[in-house]
């Protein structure tokens, strides 16, 4: 590799000047200028990115650690992530964690090490013993999805109650009265605020709630399935389900359909998230949009403007949820 040296040399300059040019850090003459970048494209020098971050103390990376890379949700939240961090000029690093708290403990030291300028972090649980010693070295840090009440951390959120709400809401609207609940996994928040609106819809219009159409899953199509086929077996059975998530609810589709029943002439499902695949699903998923891309623009605003000033208080943003009607329900007749 040709050095700076080197390219002074064939260019009639000073190292010095070389560096101005590169870093445009000091007025050069457009004549020298001009002899540096030929000097350069001649030899074909690149100049060590790397070396010179370090010297900065930045690497223009960031961290990213999902807990469930194969979920469409966190994808489209991976990709939206890396596509704004890079309209920065910030490159990403992924790692999934694969909701094992020793592996999301693995990845945090990884990251650590190749010394990336700040992490955003969607947690296993709502506790993570990994974030509280990055807090302590002050590593720039956003939290996505998960509400840690016990660390005073940047966090975006989505309304997960006021999606369960309207969710909730909207199947009684269309005169449904036996309506089941499809949960997630009890140690996170997005789970278990979606399933308090639910409870809140239901007492709001008078329903009792009976905890027995309430089934929890994993947020994985194959959960979604097993619950719908063990609460069809309620008495009566139910006429409308909230699926705390897309992919469950497409399970839920599934067993449906294996029971000979028609969505949405028979029962009603409605999902949550609006991942891309929702919309494609046989009938197209009726769901609560979480704004996935403000949700990634928003973490990583929070990043930067914390990799900037350091000591800002921590700051909680809270985005609202839509519903998006497709063709998973209908009006009782």
């Amino acid at each position: 590799m040709p050095t700076i040296r080197e390219v002074a040399l064939r260019a009639g300059v000073s190292t010095t000047t070389v560096s101005h040019v590169i870093n445009n850090t000091r007025f050069v003459s457009p004549e020298a200028r001009q002899r540096v970048l030929e000097a350069m494209a001649e030899l074909n020098y690149r100049p060590n990115v790397l070396a010179r971050s370090l010297r900065r103390g930045e690497t223009r990376t960031l961290g990213l650690i999902l807990p469930d890379s194969a979920n469409p949700f966190f994808a489209e939240i991976a990709r939206a992530i890396e596509d704004s961090a890079f309209k920065a000029g910030y490159n990403v690093i992924l790692g999934n964690s694969e909701s094992e708290l020793e592996k999301e403990q693995v990845y945090v030291d990884v990251l650590v090490k190749k010394q990336v300028d700040g992490l955003i972090f969607v947690a296993c649980g709502d506790h993570s013993p990994s974030l509280q010693p990055l807090l302590d070295e002050n590593l720039p840090l956003v939290v996505v999805d998960r509400r840690l009440s016990d660390l005073e951390v940047d966090t975006v959120l989505t309304d997960n109650f006021q999606g369960g709400w309207t969710a909730t809401q909207y199947l009684i609207e269309l005169g449904h009265r036996c309506v089941a609940c499809i949960t997630g996994p009890s140690n996170l928040s997005p789970s278990a605020e979606r399933v308090v609106g639910y409870r809140r819809a239901l007492e709001e219009s008078g329903l009792a709630i009976d905890e027995s159409l309430i089934c929890r899953g994993d947020f994985h199509p194959r959960s979604g399935y097993v619950a719908a086929k063990e609460l069809l077996n309620h008495q009566p059975p139910p006429t409308a389900f909230f699926v705390c998530n897309d992919m469950m609810a497409i399970g839920a589709l599934r067993a449906l359909s294996e029971a000979g029943l028609r969505v949405p002439e028979d029962c009603s499902v409605v999902g949550f998230d609006d991942i891309e695949l929702a919309s494609y699903v046989t009938p197209p998923l009726t769901t609560i949009r979480q704004d996935k891309t403000g949700l990634a623009e928003t973490a990583v605003q929070l990043l930067l403007e914390r990799i900037a000033t350091p000591g800002l208080p921590s700051r909680t943003h809270v985005l609202p949820t839509q519903l998006v009607e497709r063709q998973s329900t209908r009006r009782v007749q």
